[in-house]
């Protein structure tokens, strides 16, 4: 096939990547934005390339690549904790915009290589000046410690043509099993973390408004009472103490609020 045919092939599926990056980002974003847990640590994406497809087309014989080559388009999501992988999924199959052809759960069924990951293969609607189409694209779901190990098998498998020594194939097998069980070992205090980090985010949202009320103090003219609360809040923000961060937004709401009820007046 012609360069310029490849091109026209896998422009939808480029835009597929594209467009769902931005949305699982933007999930991710709406948790933080309201200071709760989100499943999501990052996503990442890609087409796959032309020369993969057509060694993968001759390898597992395949005729019609954009109805049997389920990841032209691919799309990564990590997460923290096992836990999470299922959350994503529920998340997944939720939504409208994309429909669920079928799942592969390669945590609970793992492959013999070590490999861990959970796979959902999707239709996504694709609308161009061409008019609209759906393409397959596939989902893989897994934490870091799944991902960083997965990364490295990925390398081996490359380096030696699919086929990877015996010795190091057991080698990585104990290293896939020893990932798991940090997985599990972080899963023990999940909830811990969670928190922790929840706290940190509520904080983060909380200082970020607070500072947007005191520029609002400085646009209204009051300056000096704009300095004084920036002043507190640097204290504050040093002693990493949510509660009287939460205390100086109520003050300055409440003064906000009697400027307005003046202006009303």
């Amino acid at each position: 096939m012609e360069y310029e045919k490849w091109d026209e092939v896998l422009a939808p599926y480029n835009n597929a990547v594209e467009e769902l990056k931005v949305k699982f980002k933007n999930i991710r974003k709406e948790f933080l934005t309201k200071g709760e847990y989100s499943p999501i640590e990052f996503v990442t994406g890609r087409t796959k390339k032309i020369a993969s497809i057509v060694s993968k087309a001759k390898r597992l014989n395949i005729q019609d690549i954009e109805a049997e080559m389920e990841d032209i388009a691919g799309i990564r999501i990590m997460c923290q904790f096992v836990e999470d992988i299922y959350n994503i999924v529920n998340l997944i199959k939720s939504r409208s915009d994309m429909s669920i052809v079928y799942e592969k759960d390669y945590i609970k069924n793992f492959k013999d290589s070590g490999y861990r990951s959970y796979h959902v293969i999707i239709k996504y609607p694709i609308h161009s000046i061409a008019g609209s189409k759906e393409i397959l694209c596939e989902i893989q779901i897994r934490t870091l410690a799944m991902n960083f190990w997965a990364t490295i098998e990925h390398s081996l498998k490359y380096k030696y043509e699919h086929y990877i020594p015996e010795t190091l194939a057991v080698r990585l097998r104990r290293a896939a099993d020893a990932a798991f069980l940090l997985d599990q070992e972080m899963s023990e205090i999940r909830e811990d973390i969670m928190k922790a980090q929840v706290m940190y985010q509520v904080k983060s949202v909380t200082l970020r408004d607070v500072l947007d009320k005191i520029q609002e103090l400085y646009n209204v003219g009051e300056t000096h009472k704009a300095i004084k609360y920036q002043r507190r809040l640097d204290k504050i923000d040093n002693e990493r103490d949510i509660t009287e961060i939460l205390q100086l937004k109520k003050e300055i709401d409440s003064l906000l609020q009697e400027y307005k009820n003046k202006v009303d007046d």
